[in-house]
Formats: C-alpha cells, sequence, structure tokens
C-alpha cells in the first residue's frame, strides 16, 4: 500500500511536477584547472557548453576557470585545489596528479578518443615585423646577440614543447649528443628571463619588448598576430622541424565524487569532441583533432608544419619528464640562471 503524503507535502511535490524539469534541476559548478595560454578559448566553451546543458537537461551549470603554468597548476591540484576537470599543456603533468596525488586512476588518457587530446597545436617563432634579426630555423636562436623568449619548463608545460622541439631539431641536425647539448646550452645562454608560463612570456615578448623571437605554441603566437593591439606588430616563422604539441584534458575522478559532478564533467570534456567543440578549437587557433568535423576555411589557417612526436621522438612523456626536466636531468646541465 502505498504511504498517503500530508497534504502540505503532497502539494509542494504536485507543484513541482507541474512546474517541469527546469524548475527541480539544482545549480550546478565546475572547476576547469588548465594552463596559461587557453583562457581565450575555454571562456567561449564554458558559454557554448553550459548553454547546451541546460538545454538538454535544464541544470544551470557555470564553469569557473583557472590558468598558470601547467606543471604549477597540476602542483596546486596535487597540493588540494578541488578540479573537477584538468585540460593542462601536457600528460607528464595529469600523469603527475594520477601518481603523487592519487586522485585519478593511472590509465585516465585511455577514457577519452585520441589520447584524451581533443585539439593539438605546434611550436613556432614569433618575430617582430620584418623580421630584424633574420631569423629562419632553430640554429639562428643560439647566435650569439640573439635574445630568445621562453618559459621556464621546470613550471611551463609549453616550455617543455618548446625545449623537445630544438632538442629533436639538433638531434637531426647534429646526431651527436655532445654537439645537441652545446646546442641548446647555446640557445639558453640567450634566454633573458624564464617567465613561469607561456602568456607570461607572451607578454615579456609582445608588451615589454624583451628578447627577437618568442618560442611559442603555434595557437599563441596566431592570437597575438590576430588580437587588436598587436596586430601587424609581428609575423611568425615556422622551423624546418618541430613537434605535436597534444594538451590532454580529464575529470578528476575524486573530486567529482566528492562534489557529485562527475556527470557533468565527462559531458564537458566531450563535448570539446563535438562538431561545436572542434570548431571552437579552431577558430581559437587549436588544430582540431578531429578536422572533419570542421569547416575546410576554418583549418586554412593552420601551414603544414614537418612534425615529430613525444612518443617517436622521446619514447613518450614519462622518459622524457625523467630524462630532461627531472632534477638533475639534462635541463639543469643546461641552463644556469643567470
Amino acid at each position: 500500500m502505498t504511504p498517503r503524503l500530508r497534504t502540505p507535502l503532497r502539494s509542494a511535490l504536485l507543484a513541482l511536477a507541474l512546474l517541469g524539469p527546469a524548475a527541480q534541476a539544482k545549480d550546478v559548478a565546475l572547476l576547469n584547472v588548465s594552463y596559461d595560454p587557453t583562457r581565450e578559448f575555454y571562456a567561449e566553451v564554458d558559454q557554448a557548453f553550459a548553454a547546451q546543458w541546460q538545454r538538454d537537461t535544464g541544470e544551470t551549470l557555470r564553469v569557473r576557470a583557472s590558468h598558470g603554468g601547467s606543471g604549477k597548476q597540476a602542483r596546486a591540484v596535487i597540493d588540494g585545489l578541488e578540479a573537477d576537470v584538468v585540460t593542462l599543456a601536457l600528460a607528464a603533468d595529469i600523469d603527475a596528479i594520477a601518481t603523487n596525488g592519487k586522485l585519478l586512476p593511472a590509465n585516465w588518457q585511455s577514457r577519452l578518443p585520441h589520447n584524451s587530446a581533443p585539439y593539438t597545436s605546434t611550436i613556432v617563432f614569433l618575430v617582430r615585423k620584418g623580421n630584424p634579426k633574420g631569423i629562419k630555423d632553430w640554429a639562428d636562436l643560439a647566435r650569439p646577440g640573439v635574445g630568445v623568449i621562453t618559459p621556464n619548463p621546470k613550471t611551463s608545460g609549453g616550455a617543455r614543447w618548446n625545449y623537445l622541439a630544438a632538442w629533436a631539431w639538433a638531434s637531426k641536425e647534429y646526431r651527436d649528443g655532445g654537439k645537441v647539448l652545446d646546442f641548446l646550452t647555446r640557445l639558453f645562454k640567450n634566454v633573458p628571463v624564464l617567465d613561469t608560463g607561456a602568456r607570461g612570456a607572451t607578454t615579456t615578448f609582445a608588451e615589454r619588448g624583451i628578447g627577437d623571437v618568442l618560442i611559442a605554441w603555434e595557437n599563441e603566437a596566431l592570437l597575438t598576430l590576430n588580437q587588436g593591439d598587436t596586430r601587424g606588430k609581428f609575423e611568425i616563422v615556422v622551423p624546418s622541424l618541430s613537434i605535436r604539441a597534444e594538451p590532454p584534458v580529464a575529470w578528476v575522478d575524486k573530486n567529482v565524487a566528492r562534489h557529485g559532478t562527475r556527470k557533468q564533467a565527462e559531458a564537458y570534456l566531450r563535448f570539446l569532441y563535438s562538431p561545436e567543440g572542434q570548431r571552437l578549437a579552431a577558430k581559437h587557433y587549436y588544430r582540431p583533432a578531429e578536422p572533419e568535423k570542421v569547416p575546410a576555411t576554418e583549418l586554412a589557417r593552420f601551414p603544414t608544419v614537418t612534425q615529430v612526436t613525444i612518443d617517436q621522438a622521446f619514447g613518450g612523456w614519462k622518459q622524457a619528464q625523467a630524462a630532461h626536466f627531472a632534477d638533475g636531468g639534462f635541463f639543469d646541465r643546461i641552463y644556469q640562471p643567470k
């Protein structure tokens, strides 16, 4: 026998039923902890996804964002920043959250398509208009008198891609370990300041006027080339060899379980693979992982670049991280703070 409800409670439930699912829906917030150059991209993704989610579920969803150097952001999540999702510059930073923070499983990268990288980028050079120092390829960055701007590989994921792209070129060019180390050492002697993240390095180069060349994410270079206050002041040089940069995304299992946001967090990341998510990636100068979902006109801005991958050239991120960026690794041998 169905228990009878007292009249006031029964009336309230009946009123909610008549108002429909939207009136019963709760407000939900997600925290996306990301790296520096994604600010503009995720600001638009967040609005588009929240609108779709409300249409589909009736829930009002708000996505809060935190941006900074990728390694620094990973450290903050490990130390307690309660990210629902992380959208960082490289897999090694999310691996660190899995290994050191125990906040998501070790196989996190297999849960979404394309190794959980819904978009890619590559590394290019941004030089001042007219290219006054005649920068054409990586070798020019080690010439005396050339000021090179790149962030710190210890704190910035973008900087690690920069460094590895330079290493990959030098390995092909010199085919000698000693010469590769010498090239990287001379290149980093030309770096006057190491910012903590890619956006800070862009500001140092484009707004503070320091340096002759910025080693940059392609998306960050294209943004600088096309936004109002810097338009017409710079140009891009595509090196003869670069690296396929794959920024991955993941939901943080322990945090979404605590917040009750697993469903929303997973849908938010899967939205990045939708035609709208892929189109927004291209609009903000990231190379879509599924370009067939994007109009060809949106892809025309991306030049052909010869690229190596982290797996081909370095045996994956775990090996690259241990050999180059761990304490006592190659970067510590190459770079001496001034």
